[in-house]
Formats: structure tokens, C-alpha cells, sequence
């Protein structure tokens, strides 16, 4: 296989990854380092260089659709920056120091740990879902498009959602994967945001999470430029497609969708991480 070829192959998994990636909320990298890792052979530090690029790319694709279209909630987003970034610096300085094999089966883990809370709706009652006063505070309630109209919805718990965002972005750092899963767990399940206003915060969220644990990787020389630029072309294209269909996709099926991928993902990933093919 030549390099153009090999270039080619990327960015069709690319545009896949950054497809599924912008639908679920996941970010493009839980597809693009297995993408690279197993099927490619790419270093796993490779890999995870050239998906923080394709994050990057993949939250400024899919962000500028949400945020036209009213689903990004952009005051919780930049408020959980703050703990993604902390985190995400932390992990790239961790990275390096810590076996490729460990790095997979934390992976693995991490995606298996999505699973279960995604698999099913989260159903609450118009008693539970007052206003918090810290959210009131900040101005941190919204309103989301459906079809029967705008409606309004209530942020809660957002200490705990700021301190599993740091935890986010410490694995964002550590894997290059944008840490989509436990951001969208975080918002959906601890601050009962609709999944679709979770899904949307996520993407808008994930690039600057990426872009702080990026530099690093750079400095580190652990970013190729020619599996980035594929890689990063590729999401981006993928990602805009998903921003354009989700908007009229059941949330059932995203919950399906998500979870199918993560499942799949999170296996292959700790086998390979035990077994030492990575």
C-alpha cells in the first residue's frame, strides 16, 4: 500500500468517525485511535496525537451547526471548560509516561463505563426537574428546539458536573479521544440536560479541550502531520454530515447508536491492550 492509498483509507475512516462522533457527542477519536491502532498499526501516542487533531476539527465542524441551530448550551459549555482544560493539560503530561498497553485497556474501560447509563432514557418528573439555585445564579438554564415547538429546561448539579468534567478532560488528554462519553454522561445524567442539548454542548465543547493537551503532544513530536492531515479532513467532513442528521434522528436511536459503538470499541480495545498488541 502507497502512501496515497494509506491516505485515502484514513480519510474514509475518518469521515465514519467523524460521522458517528458528531451524532453521539463522543468526538471522532473513540473511532480514529482504534482506527489507527488496530487496524493500522500506528504507535498508540501517534494515534492519539493525530485524533486531538481531529477533535479540534471535528468540535469546529459539528459546533457552528448546533450552535445556529439552538442546541448548544454555550454558558454551561464555557463554564465546564474550565475543568476540561485543567484536566486535559494534566493528562497529555501523563501520557507520556505511562505504557501503551495501560493506555489501551484505560481506553477500554473508559468506553465500557458508558455503556450502561446510556442504554436507556432518563425519565424525570416535572416535581424533580425545579430550578437549582447555583444554575439560576450563573443563568445557566435554556431552552431547546423540538417539534412542537422551543421549550425550556433546568440545569442541575453543577458542582459535580464541573468536578466530572475535570475527570473528562484528564482522560481527553491521556487518550485523544475528546472524552465525549463522560461529557455527555456528565451532562445528561448529573446536570439533566436533554441528550440532544448534552450531545451539542459536548461537540461545542470537546476542541478546546483537545487544543489544551494538543500543544503538548507537539512538543513531544507526537503529532505526524501525515496521519493529522487526513485524519483532521476527514472528521471534518464526517462531523458536518452527523450535525445536519441529528437534529431530526430519534433520541432513542442515538442512545443505541452511542452505546452499539462504545461497546464494540471498548472491548477490541482492552483485549488488545491485555494481550499486548498495542
Amino acid at each position: 500500500m502507497n502512501h496515497l492509498e494509506l491516505s485515502a483509507l484514513i480519510w474514509v475512516g475518518s469521515v465514519v468517525a467523524g460521522f458517528v462522533g458528531s451524532l453521539t457527542g463522543l468526538g471522532g477519536g473513540v473511532i480514529i485511535v482504534p482506527l489507527l491502532t488496530l487496524g493500522l498499526g500506528v504507535d498508540i501516542r501517534y494515534a492519539v496525537g493525530a485524533s486531538l487533531v481531529s477533535v479540534i476539527a471535528t468540535s469546529s465542524g459539528a459546533a457552528i451547526a448546533y450552535v445556529r441551530e439552538g442546541y448548544s448550551n454555550l454558558r454551561v459549555g464555557m463554564l465546564l471548560e474550565i475543568a476540561t482544560t485543567l484536566g486535559a493539560t494534566l493528562g497529555a503530561l501523563l501520557a507520556t509516561h505511562i505504557p501503551t498497553a495501560v493506555i489501551a485497556i484505560i481506553f477500554g474501560v473508559v468506553l465500557l463505563s458508558a455503556v450502561v447509563p446510556a442504554g436507556y432514557e432518563r425519565h424525570v418528573g416535572e416535581a424533580a426537574d425545579r430550578p437549582d439555585a447555583l444554575a439560576t445564579r450563573l443563568r445557566l438554564d435554556s431552552t431547546r428546539p423540538t417539534r412542537t415547538g422551543v421549550q425550556a429546561y433546568h440545569v442541575h448539579a453543577v458542582p459535580l458536573g464541573f468536578g466530572l468534567m475535570g475527570v473528562a478532560g484528564l482522560l481527553s488528554g491521556l487518550l485523544g479521544i475528546g472524552s465525549g462519553a463522560m461529557k455527555v454522561m456528565a451532562m445528561d445524567f448529573a446536570m439533566r440536560l436533554p441528550f440532544k442539548v448534552s450531545t451539542a454542548t459536548s461537540n461545542f465543547m470537546i476542541g478546546v479541550t483537545a487544543a489544551a493537551s494538543a500543544g503538548i503532544y507537539l512538543n513531544r513530536g507526537y503529532i505526524d502531520p501525515g496521519l493529522a492531515m487526513p485524519t483532521m479532513l476527514g472528521v471534518l467532513v464526517g462531523s458536518l454530515a452527523g450535525a445536519r442528521v441529528m437534529a431530526g434522528t430519534a433520541t432513542r436511536v442515538l442512545r443505541m447508536v452511542f452505546s452499539v459503538v462504545v461497546l464494540g470499541l471498548g472491548v477490541e480495545m482492552i483485549v488488545n491492550g491485555v494481550t499486548g498488541r498495542i
